[in-house]
């Protein structure tokens, strides 16, 4: 059995998907041929797993040809694949996969691509929109589409040998204790400003956590947050508040950093995924986008949003231009989470 999988093109995304990817995996066995079909950033992502056989990375609008639509679905049609379960929901993945000529194409029906798929899955819906769903169980009910037995919604993800190597490097290089006594920032919001919160309460909050908590603070980031995690620091003014902006940026660091962590606070965005799967506490810090369509029952997690009648309104920029879904979000109500979810941690070891 050859299986091709159209993985999410966002990290967050991929680490949803993760249950799914298990679920394929017991239910065709070891002997399938389960190639994921990513985008070529997500490369570390699903490494220490063993879920797939291999990974083809696909970008449409790569400069390397061969990283194409058209590139792809001629090696695909080499491939001779089964059947394709395409996680993502776009017009394009399932054209490649009926180019490709493969007999069986399972995915939702949107943007119009229902005549290329050969068992179409209709969203939830509540009347004619889209009912807001938990992204975790629409790609389990993929899963369920091909035959697979229910499956748990447990994110999980996986480090190895050299992730692990280039995270004792910056722990050394930056003097972070170990056990569990760092609590990670991530200011991250690759969608767009709305969902960011202020660089001067997260500076505020790493300086509460050191001051009341005795534990590091490591602010985590991408390539394009690193002057956003150097801001936190510096406002922070406290000596055991430290970023990854000078230090190695590659995913497969930032999951053995994720892992060595004690709980994460976090905007909606990928790396609060990442944490879930590695199985640490999360403090979300939610305002465009709700609590429910990433939320996990698997994860223990305080979620955390303003009643305000524009909450949710999924955009990248606020429409109303006051952002007071984030701005109103205040410090103390952030850090009475983090203790929370500390005692409970520390309770949790102890019992």
């Amino acid at each position: 059995m050859k299986i091709a999988l159209f993985l999410p093109n966002w990290l967050g995304d991929l680490a949803m998907a993760t249950p799914t990817l298990r679920a394929l995996r017991k239910h065709f066995g070891s002997d399938a041929k389960l190639v994921g079909i990513m985008r070529p950033y997500l490369a570390e992502v699903l490494g220490g797993t063993d879920w797939l056989t291999e990974q083809w990375f696909f970008d449409p609008r790569a400069r390397d040809r061969r990283l194409r639509s058209l590139a792809l679905a001629r090696r695909m049609r080499r491939e001779r694949f089964d059947l394709a379960v395409l996680l993502t929901n776009s017009l394009r993945t399932a054209l490649v996969a009926r180019m490709a000529g493969i007999p069986r194409r399972v995915g939702y029906v949107r943007y119009g691509r229902g005549p290329l798929l050969t068992d179409r899955l209709e969203p939830p819906r509540d009347g004619r929109r889209i009912k807001v769903t938990p992204v975790v169980f629409t790609y389990l009910a993929l899963a369920e589409a091909v035959g697979c037995p229910p499956e748990s919604p447990r994110l999980e993800l996986a480090t190895t040998e050299e992730d692990e190597r280039s995270a004792d490097l910056v722990w050394e290089r930056l003097g972070l204790r170990g056990e569990g006594r760092v609590v990670l920032l991530n200011c991250s919001g690759a969608y767009g400003g709305a969902k960011l919160w202020p660089v001067e309460r997260f500076a505020r909050l790493a300086r509460l956590v050191v001051e009341r908590l005795n534990h590091d603070v490591l602010v985590i980031c991408g390539p394009g947050e690193r002057q956003l995690a150097r801001d936190i620091v510096q406002q922070s003014g406290a000596e055991r508040v430290f970023s990854m902006a000078d230090q190695p940026l590659g995913l497969g660091t930032a999951k053995a950093c994720i892992r060595r962590g004690g709980l994460m606070v976090s905007t909606d965005s990928g790396p609060k995924h990442v944490a879930a799967a590695l199985d640490k506490p999360l403090v979300g810090l939610h305002g465009p986008f709700l609590p429910e369509q990433s939320y996990n029952p698997t994860q223990r997690a305080e979620r955390l949003i303003l009643d305000l009648d524009c909450a949710g309104c999924g955009k990248r920029v606020c429409p109303l231009g006051h952002h007071r879904c984030m701005r109103d979000l205040d410090v103390e109500t952030v850090y009475a989470a983090v203790v929370r979810l500390l005692e409970q941690e520390r309770k949790s070891r102890a019992a």
